[in-house]
């Protein structure tokens, strides 16, 4: 297992990510799958009482452990607390750590499998010990048995805090039980455009889930991005939590966008080729972009694509390389990508300017 202080060279954030891959299963409406597993340490407190010898002793035990498991033909390992704040950021990004791991110089550590980046393990994070598989489209039985699979060999050697009666032990008490997260981030352009997308969230919420942002817990939906994921954890079953999101809820949800695709195109046509060709008209002409707009514009011009819409159909750019821009327009990517740090308005710049290079008309013109 590798260490590094600079994990992702100019080379991967120039790739983009493995989850972000374009025609994947249902990939017009689902862009990613995830679950994550919370797991403590037996013997330890949980971290907001833990000591900083304690910290150490329980990152010492999951890395070596993490070392042995074979999780992956290559392994990276980053002590968080040492990056420097762009590299942090960069990784979260990446959606390969939380905001909240990326916090503070408390020790803080983070495995991810490589070249393909599928399954990353936070260390002290807001438990011990969190394993994650991210996967592009409706894959989520893959994840999870992908997750599943890393968190055996994981707990073959550590001790971890289980009660007969209520399952994992977790800091969180909505993460007892299975201590499993399940989502999948969406892309509902056609029924925010359509006004409908505030009837989902709480047709969600009434069954127990959540509806959150791009970043997940506390982020806001850009690029008409949400992730949808359970909340309950605690009596109910992996394979349930399961059924229920790949079986019922999620096929529902894409349903209802393809559906309000449709609808907008019998019924409001100006409105969908007005709306895509201005955001195509702003990605192609624009000199200055914050990353909201470009994200929004990119939707506009995914949506365009999935419908057919001449303008939008005949950019040189596939539907990867638009979800890859989605990534390599945040911040650090894009800092990564011009190998130098840049203020916020040489950002703007360079954002534009990389948008356009990559979105140049297949005709040439």
């Amino acid at each position: 297992m590798s260490d590094t202080r600079a994990p992702w060279s100019v080379e991967s954030a120039r790739r983009g990510a493995g989850w972000l891959l374009g025609g994947a299963i249902d990939g017009d409406v689902v862009v990613s799958c995830r679950v994550r597993l919370a797991r403590n340490l037996s013997g330890f407190p949980f971290l907001s009482r833990a000591t900083l010898d304690q910290r150490l002793e329980v990152m010492d035990a999951v890395r070596a452990q993490i070392a042995r498991a074979s999780l992956g033909p290559a392994l990276l390992w980053a002590n968080i607390h040492e990056l420097p704040s762009l590299e942090r950021t960069l990784l979260v990004e990446r959606h390969l750590m939380s905001k909240e791991l990326a916090k503070g110089d408390l020790p803080r550590g983070l495995a991810v499998t490589l070249p393909d980046e599928r399954v990353s393990v936070m260390v002290n994070e807001e438990d011990h010990l969190r394993v994650q598989c991210l996967l592009p489209g409706m894959a989520l039985p893959q994840a999870w048995a992908m997750a599943s699979e890393a968190d055996d060999r994981l707990e073959d050697g550590l001790d971890i805090a289980y009660s007969s009666r209520y399952g994992y032990l977790t800091a969180c008490p909505t993460n007892v039980g299975t201590g499993v997260r399940m989502s999948v981030m969406l892309h509902l352009p056609a029924l925010r455009l359509s006004a409908e997308i505030e009837k989902v969230k709480r047709a969600a919420s009434d069954m127990g889930l959540s509806v959150r942002g791009f970043y997940g817990e506390n982020s806001e939906a850009s690029g008409d991005l949400f992730q949808i994921s359970n909340q309950r954890t605690l009596g109910r079953p992996e394979s349930m939590i399961l059924a229920e999101l790949h079986e019922q809820i999620v096929p529902t949800v894409i349903a209802y966008e393809r559906a309000a695709r449709r609808n907008l195109l019998d019924k409001q046509p100006r409105l969908v080729e007005d709306q895509c060709g201005r955001a195509l008209g702003l990605l192609l002409h624009a000199r200055l972009l914050t990353p909201e707009e470009t994200m929004g514009a990119i939707s506009m011009v995914r949506l365009g694509r999935a419908l057919n819409i001449a303008d939008c159909a005949g950019i040189a750019a596939d539907d990867a390389t638009l979800l890859q821009l989605m990534l390599q327009v945040q911040p650090a990517h894009l800092q990564r990508i011009a190998e130098r740090q840049m203020d916020q308005q040489q950002r703007r710049e360079y954002r534009a300017d990389l948008v356009r290079q990559r979105l140049t008309p297949a005709t040439g013109a």
